[in-house]
Parts: structure tokens; C-alpha cells; sequence
């Protein structure tokens, strides 16, 4: 089992910048894959970012160029560095793990919202 928190979410202005953090507990975080996923109100849930567990990364194409994704095994957290944010970037925030060998995230974190006032 994964256990995984999220946190970093809060009210910002447009054109502002927030980092999101995702701490991961309960197995070795290092072997597992990491995304990030958003759902913003009314909507689907959507893809935002990935991270393999050797460090390769994807974007959804709407967020190339304003949000990186990154990991530090050492400390068992993902982040997600988001800038020149949007109103249409307020959502709340999961994050997701798994296992490289399958396609399908099968752990999740319950999400931090984060809300971008124009």
C-alpha cells in the first residue's frame, strides 16, 4: 500500500506561482511512477503531469511551459512547481502513484485545492 499527502494549496492571483508537494509513505517510493492529476469544479477529473521513477517527465499540453513536475526519493515527496497561473488552472490537486509495470494509477492522495482569483 502507498500512502499519499498532498499539500501546498491555497488562494492566488493570476500570474502568480505555488508549489504543490505530495509525500509518500508505505512503500519505496523511489520504484514507483508519480503524477499529478486536477479536477476542477463541475469537470472531469484531468491529467496534469507524470514522473517516472528514473525521473522521465509528461505534461498534459495546456500546462507545458507554466508547471514542472519533480521528485526527491530522498524525502518521498513529488512536487509540482506551477507559475503564470490562470483562473482556469482552479482545481483541486491529487496526486497519484504507480507501479511502472502497470498503466493505470491505482494510488491516490485525497487532493489540496488551489484557487486562482483574477
Amino acid at each position: 500500500q502507498v500512502h499519499l499527502v498532498e499539500s501546498g494549496g491555497e488562494l492566488v492571483q493570476a500570474g502568480g506561482s505555488l508549489r504543490l508537494s505530495c509525500a509518500a509513505s508505505g512503500r519505496t517510493f523511489s520504484s514507483l511512477n508519480q503524477g499529478w492529476f486536477r479536477q476542477a469544479p463541475g469537470k472531469e477529473r484531468e491529467f496534469v503531469a507524470g514522473i517516472t521513477w528514473i525521473g522521465g517527465s509528461t505534461y498534459a499540453e495546456s500546462m507545458k511551459g507554466r508547471f514542472t513536475i519533480s521528485r526527491d526519493n530522498a524525502k518521498n515527496t513529488v512536487y509540482l512547481q506551477m507559475s503564470s497561473l490562470k483562473p482556469e488552472d482552479t482545481a483541486v490537486y491529487i496526486c497519484a502513484a504507480r507501479e511502472p509495470s502497470v498503466t493505470t494509477y491505482n494510488y491516490w492522495g485525497q487532493g489540496t485545492r488551489v484557487t486562482v482569483s483574477s
